[in-house]
């Protein structure tokens, strides 16, 4: 059946928008990295990872275009700094197109489920595929680079096995006595992770840093990835599960910023929020009122650190908005 005129519905536009905005925040990172990578098989995953991007960012310009829509302003060549030093070694800008890769596979397969129109479905459908696949290069690449450290096993269980009673529901199942399942133990283990690469970004962020309002911003960031991974990591040795050890990514010695303080401050405020649907989404899988304690406790502190930096964007006039509908008050 042949389309006429078929309008882009809210999540569309939402879906479009948002990916070009993050891309093109993520895309003068990589562009910082290459400019100083030595390993060749590294270099080569960033290469592919702004190769995409670009690719994606262009065609949400054409679908922008046809629309009359007005591109995003977004993030541009003007906010990285190509003559700045180095401020990461190599093993940590590998890590990151990990960490984006982990972000970008489930946000495309999230918004294939909101989406109707057939060239935007054709569009994030080739998005999820090419960055599912970059996703696995990324990944292959740590365990052979040795940076990867697996999740925590467990021995095999024998048999399947049920719930016995109530009462073992509402005490030892929803209590704090049960041993930790998989489900759960995964995720404590995908929280210390992400929360130990946040750690080493921020140091080299914190360092290069000039304005002092966002660097104590940074600085509490740092704090409260630090607790994530302490709270978390004591969990695991309670439970007598060795402790995630982080793998040396050390940050270099420049005092350079290779970023504006816009797209730094962005683009940790952006990481909160989406951190913040991953710790809810891994109280979601938890039955232990000990964790969700500690997922409710950290939440909060979560989300009010990222309102406070939402604020400081807003506020210096650094927050791009969103394409809104229309005020019918306004017209009335």
């Amino acid at each position: 059946m042949k389309e006429h005129n078929i309008q882009l519905t809210t999540p569309e536009i939402a879906a479009l928008w948002t990916t070009y905005i993050q891309n093109s925040a993520t895309m003068c990172f990589y562009k910082h990295f290459l400019q100083h990578v030595e390993d060749s098989e590294i270099e080569h995953v960033l290469k592919e990872s702004l190769y995409l991007e670009e690719r994606y960012n262009e065609e949400i310009r054409k679908i922008f275009t046809k629309e009359s829509l007005p591109i995003p302003d977004a993030f541009s060549d003007k906010d990285v700094n190509l003559e700045a030093p180095p401020l990461y070694t190599d093993l940590f800008a590998l890590s990151f197109a990990y960490r984006v890769g982990q972000m970008t596979v489930p946000h495309y397969a999230t918004v294939l489920t909101k989406i109707a129109r057939s060239d935007v479905v054709a569009f994030f459908s080739e998005c999820l595929k090419t960055s599912t696949k970059h996703y696995k290069h990324a990944l292959n690449l740590m365990l052979a680079k040795g940076i990867y450290d697996r999740p925590p096993k467990i021995p095999y269980p024998k048999k399947v096995q049920y719930i016995q009673d109530q009462q073992t529901i509402l005490g030892t199942w929803f209590g704090d006595k049960r041993p930790l399942n998989v489900m759960e133990l995964g995720e404590i283990f995908y929280v210390i992770e992400r929360n130990y690469i946040g750690m080493i970004m921020l140091i080299g962020l914190i360092q290069v840093m000039r304005d002092q309002e966002i660097k104590v911003y940074l600085e509490k960031g740092k704090k409260l990835a630090e607790k994530q991974v302490d709270v978390f990591n004591k969990v695991l040795k309670k439970e007598e599960h060795l402790g995630n050890i982080p793998v040396s990514m050390e940050v270099t010695d420049s005092i350079v910023s290779p970023f504006s303080d816009r797209l730094i401050l962005f683009l940790i405020t952006t990481t909160s929020s989406a951190g913040l649907f991953l710790l809810a989404y891994a109280m979601s899988t938890s039955m232990r009122k000990d964790l969700n304690m500690h997922y409710s406790t950290i939440m909060l502190d979560v989300a009010k650190y990222g309102e406070e930096g939402l604020e400081m964007l807003i506020k210096r006039g650094w927050m791009e908005q969103p394409p809104q509908s229309v005020d019918r008050s306004k017209l009335q």
